[in-house]
């Protein structure tokens, strides 16, 4: 079957101008134009299309779609990605309809407040906007599938791993003769930089992403960032951090 490009506008909700510029862009492209001049798709071209506009959703833009497209051609898989993803967006809406259900409730008198159910649906999110403009839309969406597919075990397990870790650099940096380049500061720079890289949608996870220029970023992003250097005491853990990790890449390089 073959759908007119007035159809495909309708059932979409978007427009023929549209979808006529994407197909000027060879991202959708028509299966076929009538002798009337009239853009036609058939089943394939409207997969594509969906696609494009469940991306477009996600605010990439349209020439990162084109490369992820190019890139994941297996439709039936992306598409089983995106819709684990959209499910636990709804269930993390769901999450939040309940909390404010609750604080209805609690307003009128029927219920106590509860403030860990006020919340709920409302966690993991709160740096999305950040992470989307450093290391882009997908990156996130990704990196969020993931940790939104752990069991609450597994998210206290893996959280316990990162404040330990945390722990052993406050601990190593406060030493009397702190030294950067020091095995015990290199085996934390290693663990650190393994631990960046077992976290799907960032550079450092991606087959052939730039494991080396992540960390450095992020190294001196802990310094720079107030809010990073904190979780290493302050300005000078973060600067020892820095320093180790740099001394680290050296070596990998080395």
């Amino acid at each position: 079957m073959e759908w007119s490009i007035q159809q495909i506008a309708r059932l979409a909700g978007t427009t023929s101008r549209t979808l006529r510029h994407y197909d000027e862009i060879d991202l959708v492209r028509p299966s076929r134009i009538g002798s009337n001049g009239y853009r036609y798709y058939d089943r394939d071209a409207l997969v594509r299309l969906q696609r494009v506009l469940l991306l477009r959703e996600l605010g990439v833009g349209l020439s990162q779609i084109a490369e992820i497209l190019d890139e994941e051609r297996d439709e039936a898989s992306a598409l089983t990605t995106h819709l684990s993803l959209l499910r636990q967006e709804q269930d993390r809406l769901a999450r939040q309809i309940a909390a404010v259900e609750h604080t209805i409730n609690a307003l009128t008198g029927s219920e106590d407040l509860m403030p860990e159910n006020m919340f709920d649906g409302f966690d993991h999110t709160v740096h999305r906007e950040e992470v989307e403009q450093r290391w882009g839309t997908v990156a996130y969406a990704r990196s969020d599938t993931w940790w939104r597919g752990l069991s609450d075990a597994e998210r206290r397990d893996w959280q316990g791993q990162v404040t330990r870790l945390n722990q052993d650099w406050v601990a190593a940096a406060q030493e009397p003769a702190a030294d950067p380049e020091s095995p015990r500061a290199q085996d934390l720079a290693r663990r650190h930089a393994e631990w960046l890289a077992s976290i799907p949608g960032t550079p450092a996870a991606e087959p052939g992403g730039d494991l080396a220029g992540y960390v450095a970023g992020l190294a001196q992003m802990y310094v720079a960032d107030e809010r990073f250097a904190a979780n290493y005491g302050g300005i000078h853990g973060a600067s020892f951090v820095r320093d180790a990790l740099l001394a680290h890449l050296r070596g990998e390089r080395g």
